[in-house]
């Protein structure tokens, strides 16, 4: 099938469809193709949190921004979506880790952020405090119940506004004329376009080099790590209108979650999973999960949360994050390949940032000017790597995602 667009997304999870919506709200024409369905590989399996404090004031500033747009999503997208306004505690039970929440509020407030003090108990029926712990209330933070209805409004934004979504239709090439990309070949569609947007998960180092002819060999320097969460059996213990609580010295998140408790978090010797030593059909269905990692984790918020140990668990799902050397997201074009734009770097905030990072980088293809938003992230800011230092790297900043004074620095 011959097609042609303005723009083509490799790619529709929450960052390619994100990007292709707000390509498609600046009058572009858009196609997205999709090796597997829309929202299929991290996406789906997503916790769905959105936390408005980051490590810095730009990534701060973008969070807020994701939270903004996805509260007033109906009225910029056109369509409802349901987005829990819960708030979360963030917790702190060693010194240490109560100097590094102080620093946060600090920074917050000089950001325009305000977080405030709390009393240990009270606020999350299924979190009981030992009355050491310090707290603080951040009202800003949400969470989307299941992530999934992210992508299906996405989708269906995506629609009325005429964007084309390829699924199972796996892209084999970006094709390139003289020096600069001239479309993708997908196993059933040619589609001529000068716009190549590689949104593809775990799999965007593959997508990025496949654009052949006068470039060398294209190196996104992200690598992919296993996340874990489990939802427990409903009980009376959660509340539908608990927040969310992350007890950041255990590195530790929970959340209401279809009448149960939802548990995450990051462990300290995660494993790197890289798509491209797996078969062809490799996806993230078969990623490894192991629920004596998530018992660890939840082991040391036991005496607070028993049900975290106790509760039996009703869906244990696992994804890809991309991480990068520095932490921080990779969004911009490839300078060595004009007309090829990346967004990956999901660093565990994919999800939750999607909605800014879609905007501001159609806002960069739309105007053909530097985004002061993204310029910060962008692809070539790393240099030749090895895959040793991106996976000794990325392993740091998985472990230290939460320790937020410390990751703030590049390791």
């Amino acid at each position: 099938m011959e097609m042609k667009a303005d723009v083509a997304v490799i790619g529709a999870g929450a960052f390619g469809l994100s990007v292709a919506l707000h390509c498609a709200l600046r009058n572009r024409s858009v196609v997205v193709v999709e090796r597997k369905t829309a929202g299929s590989q991290a996406s789906r399996r997503a916790a769905g949190l959105f936390k408005s404090v980051q490590a810095d004031e730009l990534r701060t500033s973008l969070a807020r921004r994701s939270i903004d747009k996805v509260l007033r999503f109906e009225k910029w997208a056109g369509v409802p979506l349901d987005v829990r306004c819960s708030g979360s505690l963030l917790i702190a039970r060693t010194d240490r880790h109560k100097a590094i929440l102080r620093a946060e509020t600090e920074r917050a407030a000089a950001w325009g952020v305000e977080l405030a003090e709390a009393a240990p108990g009270g606020q999350a029926s299924y979190y009981q405090p030992t009355g050491s712990e310090s707290v603080v209330w951040c009202p800003e933070d949400v969470y989307i119940e299941e992530p999934d209805s992210l992508i299906q409004a996405y989708l269906a934004a995506c629609r009325r506004l005429g964007v084309q979504v390829l699924e199972s239709e796996p892209a084999v090439n970006v094709l390139t004329a003289g020096r600069r990309v001239a479309g993708i070949q997908t196993t059933a569609s040619h589609i001529e376009t000068g716009v190549v947007v590689d949104a593809a998960g775990a799999w965007v180092r593959q997508v990025a080099e496949m654009a052949r002819g006068p470039f060398p060999r294209c190196k996104i320097a992200v690598a992919p790590y296993r996340h874990q969460l489990l939802i427990t059996e409903p009980t009376a213990e959660v509340r539908a209108a608990d927040p969310i609580v992350r007890v950041i010295d255990a590195a530790v998140y929970l959340r209401p979650a279809r009448g149960g408790l939802m548990v995450g978090g990051f462990e300290a010797d995660p494993l790197p999973i890289d798509p491209r030593l797996q078969r062809d059909s490799f996806s993230t269905d078969d990623v490894p999960l192991d629920l004596g990692v998530l018992h660890k984790l939840a082991g040391q918020v036991e005496n607070e949360v028993p049900l975290a140990t106790e509760a039996p668990v009703a869906d244990h799902r696992g994804g890809l994050f991309t991480m990068t050397p520095d932490g921080r997201f990779v969004a911009g074009p490839i300078p060595d390949v004009p007309g090829l734009w990346v967004t990956s770097g999901c660093n565990g905030s994919g999800f939750s940032f999607s909605p800014a990072i879609g905007e501001a980088l159609a806002d960069w293809i739309a105007d053909g000017q530097p985004s002061a938003r993204l310029a910060p992230f962008a692809p070539s800011r790393f240099g030749p790597v090895t895959d040793e230092y991106l996976i000794r790297q990325g392993s740091w900043q998985y472990a230290h995602y939460y320790d937020i004074a410390e990751s703030a620095d590049i390791r």
